[in-house]
């Protein structure tokens, strides 16, 4: 698939630390309860660490307990999904639409959300815009 941010691998390593380019270019994952955002509240937008492309809102976001931040839906045509069948287990792998990136996987495994889903989405593959917290007079 093309997409529309793409670099070659030197330009994606020059970009990433090498613990971003492990998760984000080759499917890597990062250890659990160890991501930035695992427990953050804090409200706004959560987008690629690759292409800045906007994933997920901060108001989808619920405490799984996975280790990992969980999301129940992306914002609308952000995300690819890819049937994933690597060590044994058929799951579905979650990457940026924008740039390809490995973001983590959809369990369609309740929770109690609306849509029945849980993003686990690596946090090393996110950044957090936070909301403008002041409103103009």
């Amino acid at each position: 698939m093309g997409y529309s941010v793409e670099k070659s691998d030197a330009e994606w390593r020059e970009q990433l630390s090498p613990d971003e380019y492990k998760v984000l270019r080759k499917a890597g994952t990062e250890r659990a309860f160890t991501g930035k955002y695992t427990d953050t509240e804090t409200k706004g937008v959560y987008a690629c660490k690759a292409c800045g492309a906007k994933l997920f809102e901060s108001d989808t976001k619920f405490h799984s307990g996975c280790g990992w931040p969980s999301f129940y839906q992306p914002i609308t045509d952000t995300v690819e999904y890819i049937e994933d069948n690597t060590f044994g287990m058929k799951r579905v792998e979650v990457r940026c639409a924008n740039c390809g990136s490995h973001l983590g996987h959809v369990f369609p495994d309740g929770y109690g959300t609306p849509t029945g889903d849980r993003f686990c989405i690596n946090s090393i593959s996110l950044t957090l815009e936070p909301a403008d917290e002041a409103e103009p007079a």
